[in-house]
This record gives C-alpha cells, sequence and structure tokens, in this order.
C-alpha cells in the first residue's frame, strides 16, 4: 500500500489547543510555498515507481484556508504527479468557515478528493468561542449542506471532549446533532494540553477551568455508546463509522505501514527510514529553491521500535494486532518478545487475546497510554 500525507501550514486563526506545525495565512508566501511543496512531491516520486498512490491526506494547519485558486493549483500539481489510483481514497480538511460557499468544494471534487474532514469540534456556540473557533454550530451545518450538494458523501468530522465550560449534557447534545447528521465517519478526542499552546499557558496560570477526569470519562463513555446505537462502529479508539467507511488512509498509520511526507514540517516513513522534513516555512523552502529535498533528519528505525509501535499503533484498533501478521512481518512471536507482558495485562483485563488478535479490552481503552507504555522495550535491536 502506498499513501501520502502532504502539509498545508496556514490557518485563518490559530486555536487555543493546537499544537500543529501551522502560522497565521496573512502575509505568509502562499504561492511560492504550494510552487515548492509540488517541486518535492515531483522530485520525490522520480525516484519511485510511477504507479497511482492508494491514499493521499492532505492536512494543516488548514488547507481549506488557502484561495480557491491556491487550492486548484495545488490539487491540479498533485493530480499530475501523485495520482491516486481508481478507489483509492484523497481526503481534505476543511474549517467549516471556509465552506459556507461551494467554491473550494467543487474545486476539490473536480481534482479528486473524495472525503472531507472537518473540523466541528462542538455544536454550542459558547465552547467554540472559548476554545478559539471562528465557526458557528449553524456554519458547521452549512458546511456540511454545501458539501452535500457538491456531491461528497464520504465525510467525517471531529469532534473534542474535555473543554471548558462544557459537562457531560452538553456533550450529549453536541453528540446528538452530530448524529442526527448521519454522516459515515465520527472522530472524537478529549482535549490535551499540548506544549507552547494558548491553553497551556492559560492552566500554567491556573486560568483554565476543565471538567474532571470522571466527567472526562464520562463522555468517552457516552460517545462509544451514542455511536454504537446508531450503527458506527468503534474501529478505533477515537473514531467511529458505517461499516465500509473507516478512514484508509488513518488505517495505514495504526498498521504501521509506510507513507510519503511532504510539505513543513511533515514525516514519511519508508522502509525503515523515518525522515522529517523541515518545519519553519522559510527552512523548507530554502532547499527546495536550490532543487534540494527539505529534510533534515532521517531515523534508521531499529527492530526494537518496529515492533513497539507495532503494537501500540495495532492496539488503537478494535481489530487489535494479529498474532500471524506480526510474526510474518517480523520472524517472531509475540509471546517470544512480548509474552509475560501481554499475559499480565490480560490478567488485569486490559487485554484480551481472541481469534489470533490482541486487542484492548472496553476498561483497556480508558488506559490506552498506559496500556501502551508496558510495550516499550528496555534494549534496542
Amino acid at each position: 500500500m502506498a499513501a501520502a500525507y502532504i502539509h498545508i501550514p496556514f490557518c485563518d486563526f490559530i486555536c487555543y489547543y493546537c499544537d500543529f506545525n501551522k502560522v497565521f495565512i496573512e502575509g505568509q508566501p502562499v504561492d511560492e510555498y504550494i510552487d515548492l511543496l509540488l517541486r518535492e512531491i515531483k522530485m520525490t516520486m522520480a525516484h519511485y515507481r510511477q504507479e497511482p498512490i492508494d491514499t493521499i491526506y492532505i492536512g494543516g494547519g488548514t488547507p481549506s484556508s488557502i484561495s480557491p485558486q491556491q487550492l486548484e493549483h495545488l490539487l491540479s500539481g498533485i493530480q499530475k504527479y501523485l495520482p491516486v489510483k481508481s478507489g483509492g481514497e484523497f481526503t481534505i480538511e476543511c474549517n467549516p468557515n471556509n465552506l459556507l460557499d461551494t467554491t473550494r468544494l467543487e474545486v476539490m471534487r473536480t481534482y479528486g478528493v473524495n472525503r472531507l474532514s472537518i473540523g466541528v469540534q462542538s455544536f454550542n456556540d459558547a465552547v467554540l468561542k472559548k476554545i478559539g473557533r471562528k465557526h458557528s454550530a449553524q456554519d458547521a451545518l452549512t458546511a456540511i449542506h454545501n458539501a452535500h450538494k457538491v456531491g461528497f458523501e464520504n465525510i467525517s468530522i471531529d469532534l473534542i471532549f474535555r473543554l471548558p465550560g462544557q459537562d457531560t449534557a452538553d456533550f450529549k447534545q453536541t453528540l446528538a446533532q452530530a448524529i442526527a447528521l448521519d454522516l459515515p465517519h465520527y472522530a472524537t478526542y478529549s482535549l490535551i494540553l499540548e506544549r507552547k499552546t494558548i491553553f497551556y499557558n492559560l492552566q500554567r496560570q491556573g486560568r483554565l477551568h476543565l471538567p474532571s477526569e470522571d466527567a472526562e470519562a464520562d463522555m468517552y463513555e457516552l460517545a462509544i455508546n451514542e455511536f454504537s446505537k446508531h450503527g458506527l462502529n468503534q474501529y478505533e479508539i477515537s473514531n467511529f463509522a458505517k461499516p465500509g467507511k473507516e478512514s484508509k488512509h488513518n488505517l495505514m498509520y495504526w498498521h504501521n505501514e509506510h507513507y510519503f511526507g511532504f510539505g513543513a514540517g511533515a514525516y514519511g516513513y519508508l522502509d525503515r527510514d523515518r525522515y522529517h522534513n523541515n518545519g519553519p516555512i522559510q527552512q523548507y523552502m530554502a532547499p527546495l529553491r536550490k532543487h534540494k529535498l527539505p529534510v533534515f533528519e532521517h531515523h534508521l528505525v531499529p527492530f526494537s521500535e518496529q515492533v513497539e509501535e507495532e503494537m501500540f499503533l495495532g492496539l488503537r484498533t478494535n481489530k487489535g494486532v494479529s498474532k500471524q501478521h506480526f510474526q510474518d512481518k517480523y520472524g517472531y512471536t509475540i509471546d517470544e518478545i512480548y509474552g509475560d507482558t501481554v499475559k499480565n495485562l490480560i490478567q488485569r483485563h486490559l487485554l484480551v487475546d481472541v481469534n489470533g488478535h490482541i486487542r484492548l479490552t472496553h476498561d483497556g481503552r480508558f488506559f490506552g497510554n498506559n496500556v501502551f507504555a508496558e510495550f516499550l522495550l528496555d534494549d534496542e535491536t
């Protein structure tokens, strides 16, 4: 499977919780960035067989923040240098406020985008304001309506819980409004306070008041139950989908497969080489102006790290880690490397061994990070 992630670091506004590689779009060299991004794609793919890509995911930042003309330039270049195979998945992240008319959506459809991931986060306007979002609940509904109008069917929306000013009743209302849209895919995440974010600084100053851990657990349990009631299977810790509508691109990450990474700050993973592009925009563009790739770091992933990631990425999915696939891929059984660890976690009712797969229990999903930490090895191989 061949996949590609493409990073657009520009945003109309900066959300208070976001620590992704991004900049405020005003005054930025967007046109040159797109030109050089396409140069990076062309240069990289010249070294590989010119076969269509299975999945492409354009993330950010906010890819939909660029103008319709810039978006057309970007997508036409991707179509030329990085075509998606027939039946492949081509996703782009969008903010609702960029989809209040159909202009960008029509460009996306013209150039083969067939899946949207829309950052809704909440259907409570007061909560949206507290987290730095610029759209309203009605804007989100308008964006989804416009997407359907243009012909998009494969739509996912993101929701966040444990937000300031939010309680379980409020999150239940957001879930109800989201589910009423009858979309094929939903992602819901608990707020994480990342360094270098506005929320992180507010918390250090004692000015950020969040729901308790118990309330957080209640919201997560509520999401699991409500989505299940409406035929949306939890196929990964934070993701729910109708059968057959799971994100193919994200499953590639969770299956620890390989992928290209393009754009400022992007990571790629090819064979054992995990590479990392320069993050600051000017540092990313400087080598490309000289027709050199912008990679500043290569990491040859050791065996120990490969199997660690196989376990804690695979365990994010409800299917879990296939014991046979693990043995075929690495030449060792899970028992040979992790026998005592797995037994201990099974005894603690955090893992189960069912139908040839090791997977999290229902309780295990609430303590995922603790479980994953158990699979870190002491020595590199």
